[in-house]
C-alpha cells in the first residue's frame, strides 16, 4: 500500500497548491504533479479541480481523502501497538493545547512523565480554537486538552480538572471592599452588578472563558465596557494589574503566574463558576502504554 502517496494527496489538499505541498514534502513540484496525474489516470477521475494555481478537492477527491486519513490512522495505530508489543522505551506524543495552557500545565506534567519515559519525545502544539476538529482530522495528533461543552461521538473524553473561573482585579481596587464571605467558597464572593460600569478585559467569545463572561453578563443583566479583548490569558492578568480593567480567568493560570504582589481574586455566580478541562482522543485509536500513562500523570499533576 502506498502510504507515501496518501501523504502526497493530503498535503495538496492542505495547501491547495502544488508548489507549497512539494516544499512541505521535500520533493520537486514536477514530481508531485506527475504523481497526481498518474493517480488520477488510475482512478479514472479528477481528484482536484484547478482554478489557476489553486487545487480544490472534487467529490471523488474528498472521498479519497477521507479513506486516506483512515488508512494512515490505522497504520499509525499499528506502528504504535507494535512498538508497545516490543516494549520499546522510545516513542512520540503529539498533544494539542489551547493557547497559553501549556505554560501553566506542561512543566508539572513533564517533570513526572520524563522521569518514567526519557526516550519518548513530546510535541506540544498550541491552538487558538477548533481543537476538536483538528483532532478529528489530523491523524498526527494523539490527543488534545481543551474545554468542550458539546462532546463529539467520535471522540473519547477523560476529565483532567474542574477549575473555578475567578474575577481578578489589581490590589487596592476601589471595589475590593464589596467582596462578601460565603459558605463553601474559597474566595470572597463578588456581585457582578457592582461592576456594571467597570472595564472588563475579556477573551474572545469563541474561547471558553470569553463565552462564560458573556453568559454571566446576561445572567446579571449588565453590559460593562470591554476596551480590550485578547486570546492571551497572561496578557489579560497583566493589563488588569496595570489598572486597565478587571478580568475573568481560570484559577490554574493565577496559581501558575508570579506576581510581586498577588492580584485580588473573587468567586462569581450564585454558586461559583466552573470549567471542566478534558483530554480527548479518537475512539478506537490505539494508545501505547506511555500515552495512557501521560493521561494518568496529567490527571494527577494539574
Amino acid at each position: 500500500m502506498n502510504f507515501q502517496g496518501f501523504h502526497y494527496i493530503l498535503c495538496i489538499a492542505k495547501y491547495q497548491n502544488l508548489t507549497k505541498a512539494a516544499q512541505e514534502l521535500y520533493i520537486s513540484q514536477p514530481t508531485l504533479s506527475k504523481y497526481l496525474q498518474k493517480l488520477e489516470r488510475e482512478l479514472n477521475g479528477k481528484l482536484f479541480s484547478r482554478s489557476g494555481n489553486t487545487y480544490i478537492p472534487t467529490y471523488l477527491g474528498r472521498r479519497y481523502l477521507e479513506y486516506a486519513r483512515k488508512v494512515l490512522a490505522l497504520n499509525q495505530d499499528w506502528e504504535k501497538e507494535l512498538m508497545d508489543l516490543h516494549a520499546c522505551s522510545e516513542g512520540e506524543l503529539n498533544i494539542a493545547f489551547p493557547l497559553m495552557r501549556s505554560s501553566c500545565m506542561a512543566a508539572k506534567i513533564m517533570g513526572v512523565f520524563y522521569e518514567q519515559y526519557p526516550g519518548v519525545r513530546v510535541n506540544f502544539m498550541e491552538e487558538t480554537y477548533a481543537i476538536q476538529e483538528k483532532l478529528l482530522l489530523n491523524d498526527q495528533l494523539d490527543f488534545a486538552i481543551f474545554n468542550e461543552s458539546r462532546p463529539h461521538p467520535k471522540l473519547a473524553y477523560e476529565t483532567l480538572l474542574k477549575e473555578e473561573i475567578l474575577l481578578v482585579m489589581r490590589p487596592g481596587h476601589w471595589l475590593a471592599s464589596k467582596g462578601q464571605k460565603r459558605e463553601g467558597m474559597r474566595y470572597l464572593w463578588m456581585d457582578l452588578r457592582e461592576l456594571a460600569n467597570e472595564n472588563f478585559i475579556l477573551h474572545f467569545p469563541e474561547q471558553t472563558t470569553g463565552q462564560i463572561a458573556l453568559n454571566l453578563f446576561e445572567q446579571y443583566g449588565i453590559q460593562p465596557p470591554v476596551p480590550v479583548r485578547t486570546r492571551n490569558t497572561e496578557a489579560c492578568v497583566q493589563m488588569c494589574m496595570e489598572g486597565i480593567g478587571v478580568c475573568l480567568i481560570p484559577e490554574t493560570y493565577i496559581r501558575s503566574m508570579y506576581f510581586p504582589e498577588p492580584p485580588l481574586c473573587f468567586c462569581v455566580g450564585e454558586s461559583g463558576v466552573f470549567s471542566t478541562l478534558t483530554i480527548a482522543y479518537r475512539k478506537g485509536a490505539y494508545l501505547p502504554g506511555y500515552a495512557r500513562d501521560f493521561i494518568r500523570i496529567a490527571q494527577e499533576n494539574v
